[in-house]
């Protein structure tokens, strides 16, 4: 269970039963939400193209960010690259970005049982099948998209482009 489901020392996240509260009054006026999740390590322009185009597709975007533990786990010991509170400051930033929670697992399965977004969001980098929770959405109404995926932008391509001209500059 994640530690945060009830409180966060981060004010910019939102714990995950008072987001379902949320979701569930926007849903009352008719609103839909639309959820995303991910590291958001290093934010680049496809982060930012892909942030928007999930915002427009409903009324509020629910970001779901993996805690730093989580991202060692599926990333490698050398990731994250700016620690949670850092990556949730510049996400809550975003204008196009509505709510932040977080997740400890390795998975959103846990935090989209609890909040029951109208639509679940991916990256073309995932196929309709891949994605985590997919079922769980569809099985209660709910709709799973995957969005284009930009070439030529990821969080690795940038740290290793940064490696490299560090390696050449000899710093």
């Amino acid at each position: 269970m994640s530690s945060f489901r009830t409180e966060s020392h981060i004010p910019e996240i939102t714990p995950w039963e008072s987001l379902a509260q949320i979701i569930e009054k926007l849903r009352e006026e008719g609103k839909k939400s639309v959820f995303t999740n991910g590291v958001f390590d290093l934010i680049h322009p496809g982060h930012i193209r892909y942030l928007r185009e999930a915002r427009s597709l409903g009324d509020v975007l629910i970001v779901a960010l993996n805690t730093d533990e989580s991202v060692t786990r599926i990333k490698g010991p050398e990731r994250p690259i700016l620690p949670l509170v850092e990556r949730a400051r510049i996400l809550a930033a975003l204008e196009v970005v509505d709510y932040l929670t977080a997740f400890s697992e390795d998975t959103p399965l846990e935090v989209l049982q609890v909040l029951r977004p109208d639509l679940l969001v991916k990256g073309g980098d995932y196929t309709p099948d891949q994605v985590v929770g997919r079922d769980l959405v569809e099985s209660y109404g709910g709709l799973c998209r995957t969005l284009a995926f930009s070439p030529g932008y990821s969080t690795t391509s940038v740290i290793e482009r940064i490696l490299e001209m560090s390696a050449q500059s000899g710093r």
